[in-house]
């Protein structure tokens, strides 16, 4: 089921990493071959932590598209990874050169404000619109890297998204027009997970449309607010209340949903 690990130098953190599973999102299937966590039998409550994009380039003071105070995260998210959550998963944007967000790939675009419209390969009537951003996240590259802050020792495996440059992938779960799967939908339904916890960058982006995603594969869906910071602060609330009528939830580390995942056994 792995996929390949591409381009990534040799330290003590990205060895342990290397030694997880590697969820690419090319793969036409999912198939179970996850080892270390739990076929739980609980049918009433089973919670999966999804950290989200938590890599170099959205991270001060080296990123290329840093997400404000995006590395203060670390200390929450791996309080997180200690907790008996049967199923902990990690993504990366894991872009090529040539990806369709780049506004290098555009002429005349500025990162930030420029914007594409995106067409389906297929069917030309469907399309969206997408903010384009500085390059980032680029296979074989450091700015892909998870951060080294970040625990991956009790992390079960890894999803690659965001590979095809034909189309923008915020989720974790598939791009806007279903063209790039990563098998999450089917992984957490096997698992009989009933709860989805998402933390990690961006708040406003990444993290909200797997949260999104997770409401519409029929999840409850938590962000827990101090695992994650937005790219925009000062539209962050009104975000947030938008989240929230989508059903998704929202708690702290100190909220009873979490406090819930602590007597998971």
């Amino acid at each position: 089921m792995a996929g390949l690990l591409i381009g990534l130098s040799r330290d003590p953190q990205l060895e342990l990493y290397n030694s997880l599973s590697i969820i690419t999102c090319s793969q036409p299937t999912y198939r179970t071959s996850l080892q270390n966590f739990r076929m739980a039998d609980e049918k009433q409550f089973k919670p999966a932590l999804i950290i989200v994009d938590f890599q170099e380039d959205f991270c001060p003071p080296n990123g290329s598209l840093p997400v404000p105070e995006g590395r203060s995260i670390a200390t929450p998210i791996n309080t997180l990874t200690t907790l008996p959550f049967p199923l902990i998963l990690a993504t990366k944007d894991f872009h090529p050169p040539t990806h369709v967000s780049f506004a290098s790939n555009h002429p005349c675009a500025e990162p930030y404000t420029s914007t594409t419209i995106i067409v389906h390969p297929s069917d030309p009537s469907r399309t969206y619109e997408t903010t384009l951003w500085p390059t980032h996240c680029v296979q074989g590259t450091k700015g892909a890297d998870l951060v080294p802050e970040l625990d991956v020792s009790r992390v079960h495996a890894v999803i690659e998204k965001g590979q095809d440059e034909r189309v923008e992938m915020y989720s974790a779960f598939y791009d806007p027009f279903r063209l790039s799967d990563s098998g999450l939908a089917g992984m957490l339904k096997e698992q009989e997970v009933t709860d989805v916890y998402v933390v990690g960058l961006a708040g406003d982006y990444c993290v909200k449309a797997t949260a999104e995603h997770a409401v519409d594969e029929g999840y409850q869906s938590w962000i827990v607010e101090e695992g994650t910071r937005p790219v925009t602060q000062d539209t962050w609330e009104e975000c947030k209340r938008g989240m929230e009528k989508k059903g998704i939830k929202f708690t702290s580390m100190d909220g009873e949903a979490v406090a819930r995942v602590k007597t998971f056994t």
